[in-house]
C-alpha cells in the first residue's frame, strides 16, 4: 500500500477497538492455550518489556520492521521479533521503553517515531515477561543501524504481504509447550514468525483489516 494512502487511515486505526485475546489465540499453539490462563502470571509477578510495531515508507510503499535476534542461551534465541526490550529503572513509561529500545537495537531515534496506539499487552510464560506493544509511524525512509550484540538482521515486511492470507502457515516445531507440535506462523521469506510476536502481529492485522 502506498504510504501516503496508509497515513490517511491512521485516525481510524487510533479509534479502532482491539480484539485482544481473540486475536492472540488465532496465532497461538493449541498447547499454549490449554496450558496457560491469563491470570497465571499473578502467581509470580512478571518482568515488564515493551516493543515497537513500526511502520514507515520504503520506495513510497508501507513497510513494517522486524528483527532477527542473535543466537544466545536464552529462550528467545534466533527468533523474529519487534524491536524492543525490558523496562529499565530510568524509563519514564512503557512507551519510553519501546522508543529507547528501538533506538538502541535498530538505530531509529525517538524523534523520528510518532506513537499512534498502545496494543494489548501479552504475557510470555517461558521468560515471564509481560510485553506492551506500541504502534509507531515514521514519516520518512529509515536508515537502520543494527546493535550487533542483539540483532542479527533486519526484516522489512511490506504491508501488502502482511495483509495477505497466504502469509499464515502451520509449521511443526519444538517449543516450550511441547515437541513436534503444530504452530501457527507468519511466513516471511525464509523466516517464520511465531509465538508472542505472531500473536501481536495477529492483533495488528485484525485492526488493519477493519480500516484499510
Amino acid at each position: 500500500m502506498d504510504f501516503l494512502e496508509f497515513i490517511k487511515h491512521v485516525p481510524k486505526i487510533e479509534k479502532e477497538t482491539l480484539l485482544a485475546a481473540e486475536a492472540h489465540k488465532k496465532m497461538a499453539p493449541v498447547e499454549r492455550v490449554l496450558a496457560f490462563s491469563d491470570d497465571q502470571f499473578n502467581e509470580i509477578p512478571p518482568r515488564r518489556a515493551a516493543v515497537m510495531m513500526l511502520f514507515y515508507p520504503k520506495k513510497k510503499q508501507t513497510h513494517l520492521v522486524l528483527i532477527l535476534r542473535n543466537s544466545y542461551s536464552g529462550v528467545h534465541s534466533s527468533q523474529i521479533a519487534f524491536p524492543g526490550g525490558k523496562v529499565e529503572i530510568d524509563d519514564e513509561s512503557l512507551a519510553h521503553t519501546a522508543l529507547r529500545e528501538t533506538h538502541e537495537e535498530i538505530g531509529i531515534p525517538p524523534n523520528q517515531i510518532n506513537i499512534i496506539k498502545a496494543f494489548t499487552e501479552i504475557y510470555i510464560p517461558p521468560s515471564n515477561f509481560m510485553v506492551a506493544p506500541f504502534l509507531g509511524i515514521s514519516h520518512k525512509e529509515l536508515l537502520f543501524i543494527e546493535q550487533i550484540e542483539e540483532v542479527a538482521g533486519i526484516i522489512e515486511l511490506p504491508l501488502k504481504d502482511l495483509m495477505s492470507d497466504k502469509i499464515v502457515v502451520i509449521k511443526r516445531m519444538n517449543t516450550s509447550y511441547g515437541d513436534n507440535i503444530e504452530v501457527p506462523s507468519f511466513k516471511i521469506g525464509e523466516h517464520f514468525v511465531w509465538g508472542a510476536t505472531a500473536m501481536m502481529l495477529s492483533e495488528l492485522k485484525e485492526v488493519l483489516k477493519k480500516v484499510l
